[in-house]
């Protein structure tokens, strides 16, 4: 069934003449609502997947039709990878050149464009997109105001290909923290809020990629001394909304969470809550968009810059 709204294909073209190819849902919005600057979430997708399949999979497209905020899906060229992974491995890309570079001027392009509210700028996504998600947020900061990683692998540990896998599999090392303190050595760095997902099935990312994410990012934010309140949901087998049991580490600061860590028992390498019919989606919950969502609206970016 077709959503209300808009579902439109477009093309960034950079400076330096590279392009991206995007897909863009803006929600049907009455005219008291049409006045007011739409939020915006960029997905992106993981290896072998689309655009398209993956706003079909994750079901954010129906989300923002309920909450009210655009979705901005960009999508990798087979030219650049013949299985569309992001290559977020390369040195250029961790260092903010490349593809996050790349993506960084599309979502500023479409913020300018369709007059979003540039505040209100978040950025997820899973597998080698939650690892190309990561390195924007921590070299765009001002630009994104919150990130969510699914199923993704640690910061800055590998420079290849083959070491890629070998982070996905065993994670970072003891190399860490000294991977992500280069992003906030000199000061003003912002607090980057972040939503790590992870399912303990996972063996394509392993579970030790999200310990050392959380370690990353409550180490860029300065509270690595917080101790988290700590929710433990149970499963639930049977219903209309099936999900397994999940447990959920906040670590506050006040009453908002800054970095929020939700580890699901029972899930492989899919986004969690997703349309099953689709690889990479697991219809059992809890929903991983939903999550997501609730978290980012609590955060906005009060300075940004264009």
């Amino acid at each position: 069934m077709a959503l209300p709204g808009s579902w439109t294909r477009s093309f960034f073209a950079a400076p330096n003449g590279q392009r991206m190819s995007y897909w863009l849902y803006l929600p049907l919005r009455d005219k008291a609502q049409a006045l007011k600057p739409l939020p915006l979430v960029v997905m992106l997708h993981g290896c072998t997947q689309t655009a398209r399949e993956f706003a079909q999979g994750s079901r954010m497209n129906a989300l923002a039709q309920r909450k009210g905020f655009a979705v901005l899906y960009p999508q990798q060229l087979l030219t650049i990878d013949a299985h569309r992974c992001w290559q977020w491995y390369q040195r250029a890309t961790q260092n903010g050149g490349g593809e996050a570079g790349l993506v960084a001027g599309t979502v500023t392009q479409v913020v300018a464009k369709l007059g979003l509210d540039a505040s209100r700028v978040y950025l997820a996504g899973i597998s080698a997109g939650a690892a190309l998600a990561q390195i924007i947020a921590l070299r765009y900061p001002f630009r994104i105001a919150a990130v969510g990683l699914h199923s993704g692998p640690v910061f800055g540990t590998a420079d290849s290909r083959m070491t890629a896998f070998g982070a996905m599999q065993t994670g970072g090392g003891t190399h860490v923290a000294q991977a992500v303190q280069a992003t906030v050595d000199g000061g003003g760095f912002p607090r980057m809020p972040a939503i790590v997902l992870h399912g303990e099935a996972d063996k394509v990312v392993r579970i030790v990629n999200q310990q050392q994410v959380a370690q990353q990012f409550l180490q860029v934010n300065g509270i690595a001394d917080l101790a988290p309140v700590t929710t433990h949901s149970p499963a639930r087998p049977k219903g209309r909304s099936p999900r397994h049991a999940f447990q959920t580490l906040d670590y506050r600061v006040g009453r908002k969470p800054i970095v929020s860590v939700c580890r699901i028992a029972g899930l492989e390498h899919a986004w969690s809550g997703g349309d099953g019919a689709l690889r990479f989606n697991d219809s059992v919950g809890p929903d991983a968009s939903a999550l997501l969502w609730a978290f980012f609206s609590k955060h906005r970016r009060l300075r940004t810059l264009k």
